[in-house]
């Protein structure tokens, strides 16, 4: 057996911005975004206080129809995103390893690309440093790759229903107080 193999070790890196070249993309899997049990509770309740006025005044003007609802379990769940290991070999010939969270164009990143990054390091300290933006040197493109976030998987409808209960219950405090 051959003792005098050498295989690079990957590192990851610790600065904030690091130049370097792409070596390769490998292959992206899914990571679900987390929703915390209590913000979901807050914004269900607001949300259900004001469905509940939205109904009343829908029974009275006697229009039918609503629009269909996910369930607590369904939004709990969370989103999914796509998460791509990027290998890189930096100035000092080190390979590096970094993770891309979310999607970019197919054209805007290929191996052998001088690239310069801006890193995040992740709450896991197991996992390499997330991409937080790219500036690819090869072709002058900016790219900020996107990632669902809780507030885009809740969905403006939900949101703004929330908002509208929210300002429901604030406004029955405030008369409270005022005629108490």
């Amino acid at each position: 057996m051959d003792t005098d193999l050498h295989y690079p070790r990957v590192v990851r890196p610790t600065e904030r911005i690091i130049t370097a070249r792409v070596v390769r993309l490998l292959d992206g899997y899914p990571r679900e975004v987390r929703v915390g049990q209590p913000v979901l509770v807050a914004v269900l309740t607001a949300a259900g206080l004001a469905g509940l006025l939205f109904r009343l005044v829908r029974a009275l003007l006697s229009s039918g129809g609503g629009a269909a609802r996910r369930s607590f379990k369904d939004l709990k769940k969370g989103p999914e995103f796509l998460v791509t290991p990027v290998r890189l070999r930096d100035g000092a010939g080190r390979l590096c390893e970094v993770e891309l969270h979310g999607h970019l164009p197919q054209s805007a990143l290929h191996p052998a690309d001088h690239v310069q990054l801006t890193l995040r390091p992740q709450r896991d300290a197991d996992l390499p440093p997330r991409i937080e933006r790219i500036v690819n040197l090869t072709t002058g493109q900016l790219l900020t790759p996107r990632v669902p976030t809780l507030w885009s998987h809740l969905g403006p409808p939900l949101l703004l229903q929330a908002a509208c209960g929210a300002l429901l219950v604030a406004a029955l405090a405030g008369w409270s107080v005022l005629t108490g």
